[in-house]
């Protein structure tokens, strides 16, 4: 009786509504009444049939749960029934729900795809299928042999996804006009507006349903007929669009228009969805898999498990050692969609090979499709922490040679991809909400499996290593501190320097509107070295409850040495460095000199070496001496096509105390060189324009199995590949493709640039494409330019 009496006092009835009410209910009288509004029991019950069709919106608007309006028609039936000794004829005429009548000529539906899609922002991906975003109405109309009679007429529609749908999982809806209350994630229905002959109505899925593809079906006869198969639709996240009720955003909405025009991609929402579908999850429990689909917590976590191969059969297996003959090599994908096209074509056997910005571009692809907002991030000087406690543990041996067989390493940059969303698993303050850290590229394991996030950039700022997910790696990604050892070939170590500012640099992404580099390092960790910065370290250590022995080596200041660069390193010539050794004291010192150059991985891993030099040098008082390093491009040059970048480092050694150690280290990256990528004319949807590529050889040497391939979402249908068995010294490969953009809005053109002796160059150039005329835009669709 309480929820009853609740209920009424928060429908706020009209001084009409309730004058009626409590005339028809007058016959009734009982001693029950409502503390707060002095109705009866039968006057609260009788006025149920005024609010029949309004359930959902009552239930959302006063708080009240959907089951509490099932209690008051209960006790409605149960007062006609009880109250009375006798059922009162003239009561039950007025006030028992009349029986809808059934509504069985419905002969055709109208999904409104193109219009739909548009007020979605989906006609990107698709405009031939029904494809929503939740929280957000969409139009259906119905088309039948006689007017549709709101009040009269039984009609119903069932929403369902995934294998056993069920009310209870919030995977199957049944909703319509009369409106009836039901468990799980009610979806709303509402007339729009009609004709003698058809119907429009707008039908909203809650902003908390499971995103996927939904079986959609009608009920027209009773309440016990068949299903009518009307078809399908899609429900994605919603990033971009309000709801009716603003408390109710989807968990990834994104405030703000501009940081959403980049957020959409091509046709490959079947693609995406078959990767949710393989995940072991799913195959493990999949009711229960479709039912957390609601979350972009659990789907960001479910992707970045699933983009790479380790232990799942992912989309990308990784390879970063070299050999890379039966698959791709990393640095040669354009297109992160051609990827995912190769895993579903392929039956979702998984790709070779993929490498960190190859993951992320995957993810950032497939979350934007789905409908979570995100964008790729390069965080430089990027730490992986192998055993938790924020420290990177570096072994050099006598010569300065890094070793090889180290856990702990400094990758030279690392790509991830950041999503937004809101985090109430973690606080209900919202404190945690908005960019969450997602790595696809396997290097830990989390719960179990190589997955990383989502981790809370707030979390990560404010050193909060105890808060989920994976925020202690994260943080050490960016904020760890290096510690360096001389490795003795005895086995016994020293520790020579601790480094608490080189990790984490230029953390970047690219800016909102253009090509530019956007540095968000603020966002991650306190300026370097400050007061705050080294607190919040302090912190993150205090809340992994690992011991805090870090003690700062004391550098020595005896002897200072820096290695410089001559000129811009540039790949196909020579690389020229100079190195300053400083004596800062006033007695002469004698130097064990040991000069060493290294090709690595980006990943911190040493693979050749390219220059070894001793030199034996005497420091006068407070002298300096400098000494040229030269790096011919002979020695360099054939070991670069698979690695990034050339470590040179300097260590000396005092001739009369072999302790006093001093280490000087520079990491080179030679530039590439240069691809020309232009464009002519003004570029206008489904009309010719061209676009020219030129690559000149800077080598005094032949090139071989050279390649440019031009490519562009919404430009070229496919990729333009072009060859060139040779390219002669100082000679030119120059490239013209004609082409119509098939799509309006500003679009990237990407060339890239393949041979024998360097690694893959790129270039790029944004092009707006202006929108055809409506007639042009019809003749395409038949053409089959559009999807």
């Amino acid at each position: 009786m309480h929820e009853v009496c609740n209920l009424s006092c928060s429908l706020r009835l009209s001084p009409v509504l309730l004058h009626c009410s409590m005339r028809a209910s007058a016959p009734l009288s009982s001693g029950v009444t409502c503390p707060q509004s002095g109705m009866s029991a039968c006057l609260l019950a009788s006025m149920l049939p005024l609010y029949e069709g309004h359930v959902s919106a009552v239930s959302a608007m006063t708080g009240i749960p959907s089951t509490s309006f099932a209690k008051v028609r209960h006790l409605y039936c149960s007062i006609q029934g009880t109250f009375t000794n006798t059922p009162n004829p003239r009561i039950q005429a007025s006030f028992r729900p009349a029986t809808p009548s059934p509504l069985t000529d419905v002969h055709k539906v109208q999904l409104h795809c193109t219009k739909n899609n548009k007020e979605h922002r989906t006609d990107d991906i698709a405009v031939n299928r029904l494809m929503v975003r939740r929280g957000h109405p969409f139009q259906l109309t119905f088309h039948a042999e006689q007017a549709f009679r709101p009040r009269q007429d039984f009609f119903q529609l069932v929403v369902q996804t995934g294998p056993n749908a069920s009310e209870a999982k919030g995977t199957r809806s049944t909703f319509g006009l009369p409106a009836r209350c039901g468990f799980g994630k009610p979806w709303s229905l509402e007339l729009s507006s009609s004709t003698d002959t058809s119907f429009t109505m707008m039908v909203c899925p809650p902003t908390d349903a499971s995103v996927g593809l939904y079986k959609l079906s009608m009920l027209t006869g009773s309440t016990t007929n068949t299903e009518t198969s009307i078809g399908t639709l899609t429900v994605l996240f919603n990033p971009c669009l309000n709801v009716y009720i603003s408390e109710l955003d989807d968990w990834v909405y994104l405030p703000k228009e501009e940081e959403r025009q980049e957020y959409f991609e091509d046709d490959i929402i079947d693609i995406c969805l078959k990767l949710l579908d393989v995940n072991p999850k799913r195959l493990r429990d999949a009711m229960e898999d479709c039912s957390a689909r609601c979350n972009p917590i659990y789907v960001g976590r479910v992707v970045s498990a699933m983009v790479n191969k380790n232990d799942d059969d992912g989309v990308l297996i990784g390879g970063w050692d070299g050999s890379y003959s039966d698959g791709v090599h990393p640095g040669f994908w354009s297109s992160s969609v051609d990827i995912l096209r190769k895993w579903f074509k392929n039956a979702c056997r998984p790709v070779k090979y993929g490498q960190c910005w190859v993951f992320a571009a995957v993810m950032c692809t497939v979350l934007r499709c789905l409908g979570i907002p995100c964008r790729a991030v390069t965080n430089f000087e990027s730490a992986h922490d192998t055993n938790n406690d924020l420290l990177v543990d570096e072994y050099i041996n006598d010569y300065g040679l890094l070793n090889k067989d180290g856990k702990d390493s400094i990758w030279n940059f690392h790509v991830w991809v950041e999503a937004w969303m809101k985090r109430p698993d973690i606080s209900d303050s919202g404190v945690f909400d908005g960019w969450q850290v997602l790595d696809p590229t396997p290097q830990e394991m989390s719960e179990g499996v190589f997955c990383c996030g989502p981790a809370p950039v707030k979390a990560i700022l404010e050193g909060h290593t105890n808060v989920k997910y994976d925020v202690p790696f994260v943080f050490a990604e960016v904020n760890a501190d290096i510690v360096r050892w001389m490795l003795r070939p005895d086995g016994s170590k020293t520790k020579i320097s601790t480094d608490t500012t080189s990790v984490g640099q230029f953390i970047s992404t690219k800016a909102v509107g253009s090509d530019k580099r956007l540095d968000i390092t603020n966002q991650y960790k306190y300026l370097e070295g400050s007061r705050a910065e080294r607190e919040r370290f302090s912190c993150a250590v205090r809340n992994l409850s690992v011991s805090d022995d870090r003690e700062d080596v004391p550098a020595s200041q005896a002897v200072l040495m820096m290695i410089q660069e001559v000129e811009k390193p540039v790949s196909g010539s020579d690389i020229k460095l100079r190195l300053s050794v400083r004596n800062n004291r006033s007695t002469p010192q004698n130097l064990s000199l040991q000069i060493n150059a290294q090709t690595m991985r980006y990943t911190g891993i040493p693979t050749g070496h390219v220059l070894k030099e001793q030199n034996e040098v005497r420091l006068q008082p407070n002298g300096e001496l400098f000494l040229l390093i030269d790096i011919p491009f002979a020695n360099y040059g054939p070991k670069m096509l698979f690695n990034n970048s050339i470590k040179v480092s300097a260590i000396a050694r005092n001739a009369h105390d072999s302790k006093e150690i001093y280490i000087a280290e520079k990491d080179i990256v030679p530039q590439r060189p240069t691809l020309t990528l232009t464009v002519e004319g003004t570029a206008v949807q489904f009309s010719e324009i061209m676009a020219e590529v030129v690559f000149e050889n800077p080598l005094l040497e032949t090139l071989k199995n050279c390649s440019i391939t031009l490519m562009g979402s919404g430009l070229l249908q496919l990729p333009e590949i072009f060859r060139a068995a040779l390219i002669g010294p100082r000679e030119r490969m120059k490239v013209s493709v004609r082409f119509q953009p098939c799509r309006a809005g500003l679009k990237k053109l990407v060339a890239d640039f393949q041979c024998s002796a360097f690694a893959k160059i790129n270039a790029s150039c944004n092009i707006d494409v202006k929108p055809a005329l409506a007639d042009d835009v019809a003749q395409a669709r038949m053409n089959r330019y559009l999807v």
